[in-house]
């Protein structure tokens, strides 16, 4: 059987593409003035701006609200996104000094960023990243080449402390599948309307060898919840609006 070229083309976007269907669909709010990255919350936007839960199990047993509580808001400006990150953990553990080493194990806040909101597998590729901010501002995400990279330039992150609660702020420079490691790449601009693929994560650890909970920002359908990493497609969907 011959297919023209037309044909082969069509199948392949039929059956060889995915588009990803939108849920944990919301609007973010632009802005006016600048954010200081500072860990205080102190701009009228974060007084404006609803608490969301950070409160799905991606693995682990199930936990207490003195263990962990989480909750975050998200604003925009052209720059990136923002993100302020409420933590209440009652045990703060960072063992791995080497930010490469086990970095998942250590407690962290996850940031999953899908500039095109298409979906898809992004598990070695920068289809989508998956930052791991660590307790000392290091970013990692796995690179194309199956490593851990150091992705710094990325984020900006201060973070202040008041007993168990811990407050993250954070600006996430947006990038696009494009993005290519080791050469020069130019942040996305963003503007109104656009939407974005998102999720957040918080990796809490209590003094154990691994991570003792994971938990998300997302519901995820089925048994195998940590899929993040590997499936932009779990991401829920943000819309930058005015």
């Amino acid at each position: 059987m011959k297919f023209s070229i037309v044909g082969l083309l069509a199948l392949f976007v039929l059956f060889g593409c995915s588009t990803k269907k939108d849920h944990q669909v919301f609007d973010i709010f632009k802005a006016e003035n600048t954010l200081t990255i500072d860990g205080k919350a102190n701009e009228s936007i974060w007084q404006k701006t609803q608490w969301r839960p950070l409160d799905q199990l991606w693995l682990g047993n199930p936990y207490s609200a003195e263990d962990f509580s989480g909750r975050y808001k998200l604003s925009w400006r052209e720059d990136g996104l923002y993100l302020l990150v409420e933590i209440t953990d009652d045990v703060l553990f960072d063992q791995h000094k080497d930010p490469l080493t086990l970095w998942w194990d250590d407690d962290c806040v996850e940031v999953f960023i899908d500039e095109n909101n298409s979906g898809g597998d992004h598990q070695f590729n920068h289809n989508a990243f998956a930052y791991h901010v660590a307790m000392d501002g290091n970013v990692v995400d796995m690179a194309p080449n199956k490593e851990g990279k150091l992705y710094n330039d990325h984020v900006n992150m201060a973070k202040t402390q008041d007993g168990k609660v811990t407050t993250w702020e954070l600006l996430i420079r947006i990038f696009d599948d494009s993005y290519q490691d080791d050469k020069e790449n130019t942040p996305v601009v963003l503007s109104a309307n656009k939407k974005i693929g998102f999720a957040l994560a918080y990796c809490d650890n209590d003094t154990s060898e691994t991570r003792e909970n994971f938990i998300g920002s997302v519901f995820v359908p089925g048994e195998d919840k940590n899929r993040g990493w590997i499936d932009a497609g779990i991401f829920g969907t943000i819309v930058l609006k005015e």
